[in-house]
């Protein structure tokens, strides 16, 4: 508990750092949130009279402070393009792209884990040579182009998925499953290419440790050893990869809702940089980041539940 509890405050001060950063960044992005709510057409006078509302004529610190302050509500302000509560943009938006990251990720260790460890146990062997070109491939062709290739064939060659038409995976699972088939696939391919590496390599480093000779010494047969001894061993830094993917995959999922029409949190994100909606740009700026500080913290939780030693250590440090 004192691991978990100390990993816990130390995001405090993160959040902090990261509120503060994305709060400044957005006010040096040029431009006038005032004007964009009233139009070109606007007279000066009901220009200061919206900036006096919003607040904007205060000093940064006190609109900061009143910008954390909502937000520790609940209250992430609303759209300047339509006044919608930009906390309703992100709840009809957020769960598509959670869904897509997730799926993304299953694809990606149902393709790795296998593989890869195949991969170690016939190593300088056809299945190794086979298994490091495809991971190679893999690698070198970008996640959209994937995609659009799937699009191409799958779509409009053989009509077997839909091209848009997303459904929550609550109202119809069947539909749903349809639709982001396609797009977690094309974003798991390169995701499971470099998990299969990383893999395939940390295995092979204890594959050749002692008590893997010692336990092969005890009769154990080799796939005994490899799922009961090696592979655990062998999963911190497979781990920490796969964290760091999921962390990124918030940026990399952006341009796979746009190829495949899905209302997702990256796309919200893009329309609203694109037509400079601050309110909206600033609090999913805030939740990604967010996002990536929770996804560290489950990575480390899942670190002391592999190997307790790191549990104790740090909850003593």
């Amino acid at each position: 508990m004192a691991y978990v509890a100390k990993r816990i405050l130390t995001m405090i001060p993160v959040l902090l750092f990261l509120s503060i950063m994305v709060f400044s960044l957005i006010h040096l992005i040029p431009g006038d949130p005032a004007q964009i709510v009233l139009g070109q057409d606007a007279t000066p006078q009901s220009l200061a009279a919206l900036r006096a509302q919003m607040g904007l004529n205060q000093p940064l610190p006190m609109q900061y402070f009143t910008w954390v302050g909502k937000l520790l509500h609940g209250n992430l302000g609303n759209s300047l393009l339509d006044h919608t509560p930009v906390s309703t943009l992100i709840k009809q938006r957020l769960p598509v792209t959670v869904e897509l990251a997730f799926g993304t990720v299953i694809v990606a260790f149902l393709i790795a884990f296998p593989l890869g460890i195949l991969a170690a146990v016939k190593r300088d062997k056809w299945e190794d040579f086979t298994t490091l070109f495809a991971s190679t491939v893999g690698l070198s062709v970008p996640p959209f182009w994937i995609g659009i290739l799937f699009l191409l064939f799958f779509t409009v060659k053989i009509h077997l998925f839909p091209s848009s038409g997303y459904v929550p995976i609550w109202d119809n699972f069947g539909k749903n499953l349809s639709v982001m088939i396609l797009p977690m696939v094309a974003t798991g391919i390169r995701e499971a290419a470099v998990l299969l590496r990383m893999l395939r390599s940390t295995l092979l480093d204890v594959i050749d440790q002692d008590f893997v000779r010692t336990a092969r010494a005890k009769g154990l047969r080799g796939w005994s050893v490899i799922v009961r001894h090696a592979l655990k061993n062998a999963l911190i830094p497979v781990i920490t990869t796969g964290g760091l993917q999921i962390a990124g995959l918030l940026g990399g999922l952006v341009i796979t809702e746009q190829i495949f029409s899905l209302p997702g949190f990256g796309s919200l994100l893009v329309q609203s940089v694109f037509s400079r909606d601050y309110t909206t740009v600033q609090a999913c700026a805030l939740i990604a980041a967010l996002l990536v500080v929770i996804v560290n913290l489950l990575v480390d939780l899942v670190y002391g539940l592999i190997d307790p030693r790191i549990r104790v250590n740090r909850g003593r440090s």
